[in-house]
């Protein structure tokens, strides 16, 4: 858990997006934000050992970014 706190930023620079008309960036800063909770849970920063276990897996996170300019 010790590096979450990230989601939070990322959480934090998408509601100033959303609230400024900067909504590609809001829509870029939610796949990024889903990302890093990807990243987070498969190195173990903030999941227990048996969360991380192939064989519990309920899904998986397959590609894109959102739009490109």
């Amino acid at each position: 858990m010790r590096n979450e706190w990230i989601l939070d930023v990322l959480a934090d620079l998408q509601t100033f997006a959303h609230e400024n008309g900067l909504s590609v960036l809001a829509e870029q800063l939610d796949d990024t934000r889903l990302v890093a909770a990807t990243e987070l849970a498969l190195t173990g920063e903030g999941h227990s050992a048996n969360e991380r276990d192939p064989a519990r897996a309920v899904g998986t996170v397959i590609g894109g970014f959102g739009t490109c300019l």
